[in-house]
């Protein structure tokens, strides 16, 4: 586990020990999305931020990992599913640990839901990344959401605890979930929680200064960092954002 552990260490700030993921992985579940038309651009200009991680999918990061910054690391998304399938939150594996390691992976990532009818098929595929890539000495980022046919509230604060738990409990190094807004509850969960814990920012929101406070509530409550997509490549002006979301991280 030596290797994992050194791989994972590089993904944190020092003297800050907070890490901030940039996924860049939408187009595969929505298509031409706004703000990620020029992939090549917007990695490049990333080189001036403190944007620690920057997920891509396997096609993505074999054209344009070579333009990440040498302290920038290369997360390798393996999983896959379309707005469009049926049901739209089924994920299934669409890429190797062998073939992450080819394409210069210092993490892969996986996207498993729970609460709905895939959910064996996908804490399968979970269990199964875990072993191979700890087997390769590469760390494993998952990320946990609530959603399908047995889910009301994605958002339900007893129902992120239990994302945060069961990364965990499935040996994930890193584990990715929504803040779930009660800090009671969210608190004891990351407190309890042996690995980093980082946010998700969902859909693009109106008010980014809103934004940057629940992510300030999230660091109090204990987080890591953020790994925040649509929030980021969909603002006006990216790297103001990144600089915004940066100080709340830090601050």
């Amino acid at each position: 586990m030596t290797g994992v552990k050194r791989r994972m260490g590089r993904f944190f700030d020092t003297p800050t020990a907070r890490t901030m993921i940039l996924p860049m992985d939408h187009g595969v579940s929505q298509g031409q999305i706004p703000g990620l038309e020029d992939m090549g651009e917007l990695i490049t200009s990333l080189s001036r931020t403190r944007v620690t991680g920057i997920v891509l999918n396997k096609g993505m990061a074999r054209q344009y990992a070579n333009l990440l910054h040498p302290r920038q690391n290369l997360v390798v998304h393996l999983s896959a599913g379309t707005k469009h399938g049926l049901p739209a939150y089924a994920r299934t594996l669409v890429c190797s640990i062998q073939e992450a390691l080819h394409l210069g992976a210092d993490a892969v990532s996986v996207h498993i839901n729970i609460g709905n009818d895939q959910e064996d098929r996908m804490l399968s595929d979970l269990g199964m990344v875990v072993d191979e890539a700890h087997q390769s000495g590469l760390p494993v980022m998952a990320m946990i959401y609530a959603r399908g046919g047995q889910i009301i509230n994605e958002l339900d604060p007893h129902l992120v605890a239990h994302c945060i738990r069961l990364g965990a409990e499935m040996g994930a190094d890193l584990i990715k979930t929504p803040f779930g807004g009660d800090d009671r509850i969210f608190s004891r969960a990351v407190k309890s929680c042996p690995v980093p814990v980082v946010i998700a920012g969902g859909s693009r929101q109106d008010d980014f200064q809103e934004f940057v406070l629940v992510v300030r509530k999230a660091v109090g409550c204990g987080v890591r960092g953020i790994s925040i997509g649509r929030n980021v490549f969909q603002h006006p002006e990216p790297l103001k954002a990144l600089d915004q979301l940066w100080e709340a991280l830090s601050g």
